[in-house]
This record gives structure tokens, sequence and C-alpha cells, in this order.
């Protein structure tokens, strides 16, 4: 298969969300609000050709970056990560990968991070599908620093907009989106 260009993935990924994952009704997100829309990310995370797509996106997104993993909130991230590391092996550019659970699991390990072990000092990027507020990217960025891991960047596929990166901002997260709502003509 031919490599293709960040704007060529972009634009499939996008016929894809606007096909499977844009949802018109009323919903409640997990932020709480009220909204006549849901994207959901997952439709297109857990099948192969969005897989692709977004792994292939945002690993052209953090090429330059120096880093030891890349991972983020259960259940938004858990596709994501999953095909960065068989997409970045397969590049010949391995990246490890990890998943932040909501608490700490009460029997084994009972970790909270899951995945290769990460040191402290370890510099990482957080993933999810859609951000409304970051609450949950926020939650996996504290449940890091207990460990001394650290987390500057988040990378969604979607920032719905309704304040997710001025909220990560304030807590030194800086918010990068593959899209932003005006992209879905929301």
């Amino acid at each position: 298969m031919e490599k293709q260009t960040r704007a060529q993935l972009k634009a499939s990924l996008l016929v894809l969300l606007n096909k499977e994952a844009l949802k018109r009704g009323k919903f409640v997100l997990s932020s709480g609000k009220e909204s006549n829309y849901y994207l959901d990310g997952r439709v297109i995370t857990l099948t192969p050709e969005g897989a692709y797509l977004v792994a292939g996106i945002i690993l052209d997104m953090i090429k330059d970056e120096v880093l030891d993993a890349v991972g983020g909130p259960t259940l938004g991230a858990d596709p994501i990560v999953g095909a960065l590391a068989a997409l970045s092996y397969i590049n010949r550019c391995p990246i490890k990968t990890f998943i932040v659970r909501k608490q700490a699991k009460e029997h084994g390990t009972q970790r909270q991070v899951e995945g290769p072990v990460l040191k402290k000092g370890a510099r990482v990027i957080l993933v999810d599908d859609v951000a409304t507020s970051g609450k949950a990217i926020m939650e996996a960025k504290l449940a890091l620093d207990k460990i001394g891991v650290i987390a500057d960047k988040a990378i969604v596929i979607v920032d719905r907009s309704e304040g997710a990166a001025d909220n990560l901002a304030q807590a030194g997260l800086k918010l990068e989106s593959i899209f932003k709502l005006a992209d879905f003509g929301l």
C-alpha cells in the first residue's frame, strides 16, 4: 500500500467520521452537558480503516517528538493506542503505549497505568477520541503525575471546542486535535 500524506489520511477520516460516527438527536455527554449531536469516535477507531487512519495521522503528528510512550484514558484511548503500537512497529518506529484506568485495580499488580512500566521522569503524550471538557484526559494526567510521569500534550480526534483546550492548558497540557467541531459544520 502506498504511503498517504497526512492531508489524504485526514480527508478519508473526515468522510468516515461524518458517515459513521456523527449522530444527531438528544445526548448527554460524559461531561454531563446535553448536546444535539454525538461523535462516537470508537465507532471509527474500532474498525480496520478508522484505526489505520487515526494511527497514521497521530504518528505523523508526533514524528518529531522526543517521548517514551503514548497512552490515554480507558475507553476512548484503548483502540487508538493499540493501532498506534501496531502501525509504529510496522513503520519501524516502535512506540510503547499504555492505558490509564479510572482507578487502580484492587488485585494483581494494583496498577492504574497499564502497559510497559513507565519510569519516573518519562515523557508521554496522551490521546483520546473526543474532548469536550477534557475531564478524562485530566484524570489520566493526574494518575501519571502520581507516578512521576510527565504529560504535557494531548491529542484527540475531535475537539468539540467546549472548553477542553483551556481546561487542559490550566493543568499544563497542550491540546491538539485532528479535527475541530467546525470541520463538521456544527
